[in-house]
């Protein structure tokens, strides 16, 4: 599930009994065309069953795509090689039950977390408009960019708000950041099935928040916490980041 306003797309996902959101500002980079690898390779149906293990291991993946010209055949896994009888055997020959997820080369980088996470898939293949193959992306290439999304290296302030759910606007919020001449540069909520509050996380892009926080107070926000410190920052912000790779290893 995903909605959007001007300037985000937000990213739900449930764990346990928590629902956290992620707050993904857009960027022209952020479709899946910009995030293929160029160095993982596709298989051809004269390939072998060993061949596949061999390339698997050497780019630590456990799937890979079949590719027949520019046709996306199915995607290929170790598990299937292993119930090959004959793995010397080129892949064309064998009975395999292949199956064929992938993403489209204008889909945001939501619509690929979503279907790795939910396939468990270590790459997903990426086809044009026309169903015609066009690359892949990797599980680890899109953990790095998610990194980068939730900006933990970026320089900034953080702030935790507390907040009844009934009262949480992002446009609010957003104008009171920007109010003060600052841009929020990544955002997380963290809301309870036992609780009517939830957290909400700011990543700023300036270290001086005493004016943001100022503003909070003046329009009644609890604030929860805020952090200048870069352990301390870095901690909260991998902590966040920890339980959406949990997530998407489950």
């Amino acid at each position: 599930m995903h909605t959007k306003n001007s300037k985000f797309v937000v990213l739900i996902v449930s764990v346990e009994r928590q629902k956290y959101k992620y707050f993904l500002e857009k960027k022209p980079n952020m479709i899946a065309k910009d995030l293929i690898s160029d160095v993982v390779p596709v298989l051809r149906e004269s390939d072998t069953g060993l061949q596949a293990l061999n390339w698997m291991e050497i780019f630590k993946v456990s799937h890979l795509p079949i590719v027949r010209d520019n046709e996306f055949v199915g995607l290929l896994s170790d598990n299937d090689i292993y119930d090959l009888n004959q793995v010397e055997e080129p892949i064309g020959k064998q009975k395999l039950s292949l199956f064929s997820p992938f993403v489209t080369q204008g889909q945001h980088i939501y619509d690929v977390i979503e279907k790795v996470s939910h396939l468990k898939l270590t790459v997903i293949p990426v086809l044009v408009d026309d169903e015609k193959y066009l690359g892949l992306i990797t599980l680890s290439d899109l953990m790095q960019y998610i990194d980068q999304i939730f900006a933990v290296s970026e320089p900034g302030g953080v702030i935790v708000l507390e907040l009844n759910s009934i009262d949480y606007s992002l446009s609010e919020i957003t104008q009171i950041v920007e109010g003060n001449d600052a841009k929020i540069l990544s955002l997380y909520v963290k809301s309870s099935k036992t609780s009517k509050k939830i957290e909400l996380t700011l990543k700023i892009n300036q270290t001086n928040l005493s004016s943001i926080i100022q503003t909070f107070l003046r329009y009644d926000y609890v604030i929860k916490s805020s952090h200048l410190r870069d352990d301390d920052m870095q901690d909260l912000l991998f902590d966040r980041y920890n339980s959406f790779m949990r997530f998407l290893n489950t």
